[in-house]
């Protein structure tokens, strides 16, 4: 789900690269959306890129790639603030149901249980409990949901008590936020760093260390594409 705020950033970013060639600067962005500083933006950027709309480039100042847009933008009014958007979740599990179906449908997902976003536990596997979620922004292979357990995420916005949707994947990119499974006994949600023959997984909360393994002990499950709360 993107906020309104992230939504106006996102659209603002997207005309900018379209008009320039070049990403906005991070003051350019908050003067756009009338912040009064700049960590409003970095909060928001951060937002974005864990959502997967946009990526920013290593080593190299003022880059920002937009990956993809919401279902329901408009490449018109692009400073004004954007109208609340719908829940925004990639995903599908057996056969892909049709885009031009009537508004509302849901996707039936498998929610394998609870997964630790604190102290990592042994994920349960219950494979009769299904979850129906949003079928926008299709995507392609096998997904799954967990009941997020703990706050140790919660910077990068996930809390307790969230539903997160998976994309099955054994494979993951620097910075992306994964299901891991420690030593085929503990699996947990944080975010991954690969550094040679080590691999961190990130807390999103400074009262959580980082935790360091050795690359044969960690194996990544599935990669996070999208969030569900229940208000």
């Amino acid at each position: 789900m993107l906020t309104q705020r992230q939504h106006q950033l996102l659209k603002f970013i997207h005309g900018y690269l379209s008009d320039h060639g070049v990403p906005p600067s991070f003051e350019e962005m908050r003067a756009a959306l009338k912040l009064k500083s700049k960590s409003g933006i970095h909060r928001l950027i951060m937002g974005l890129e864990e959502r997967g709309y946009i990526r920013r480039l290593a080593y190299r100042a003022r880059a920002l790639e937009v990956l993809r847009m919401p279902a329901n933008w408009s490449a018109h009014n692009v400073g004004e603030p954007a109208a609340a958007p719908t829940n925004v979740v990639q995903g599908h599990f057996g056969a892909r149901p049709d885009p031009a179906g009537e508004e509302g449908a849901t996707v039936r997902l498998p929610l394998y249980g609870r997964i630790a976003a604190g102290t990592p536990i042994e994920s349960l596997r219950d494979h009769n409990t299904q979850i129906d979620v949003p079928p926008h922004l299709l995507g392609t292979g096998d997904h799954y949901a967990l009941e997020v357990v703990g706050d140790s995420m919660i910077e990068a916005g996930i809390h307790d008590g969230d539903i997160v949707v998976i994309q099955r994947s054994d494979l993951a990119d620097n910075g992306d936020i994964v299901v891991a499974l420690i030593d085929d006994g503990e699996v947990t949600l944080k975010r991954l760093r690969s550094k040679g023959g080590t691999i961190a997984l990130e807390a999103a909360n400074p009262e959580y260390e980082t935790r360091i393994f050795g690359s044969n002990r960690v194996k990544v499950q599935g990669r996070l594409i999208g969030l569900m709360r229940r208000y």
